[in-house]
């Protein structure tokens, strides 16, 4: 959520359900219907992956992060928050060709994990991450 290019008021209501969460430890149903006035179709699920723990930031030595979101069909995908990027079809055909949502699922549930503190953490060697990054180039090609 530093400097993504998500409009202003996306990024305003991802800090203000933190600030919620940091305050209170809840807070969820009051920002549903703006999740979804803002997000359309992808909060609700969003939602539910968060509660699932579905998220995991994978971190190096080095710093290097990404997120893993178990989505609901029980596969692996590959976020990206600093550029904003997921790597399920949803995104690519939803967000990147059609331009029908800021966001898919799996991107916005990361962005809510770390809103709520919701992220499952991993620390994974250098060569590990490198590993995680490479497989996400085969699947694609």
């Amino acid at each position: 959520m530093d400097g993504s290019t998500l409009p202003a008021v996306a990024e305003e209501l991802l800090r203000e359900i933190k600030r919620a969460f940091q305050q209170t430890s809840g807070g969820r149903d009051t920002f549903s219907s703006r999740l979804k006035f803002i997000f359309g179709p992808a909060a609700v699920p969003a939602l539910d992956l968060v509660d699932q723990r579905s998220v995991t930031r994978v971190r190096s030595p080095s710093g290097r992060t990404l997120y893993q979101v178990l989505g609901s069909s029980g596969k692996l995908y590959t976020c990206y928050s600093s550029c904003h990027f997921c790597t399920c079809p949803a995104f690519g055909f939803s967000v990147l060709q059609k331009s029908e949502s800021l966001l898919c699922k799996h991107i916005l549930a990361v962005y809510l994990s770390q809103a709520m503190g919701a992220c499952q953490e991993l620390s994974v060697s250098e060569e590990q991450l490198t590993n995680i990054l490479l497989a996400e180039e085969e699947d694609e090609g």
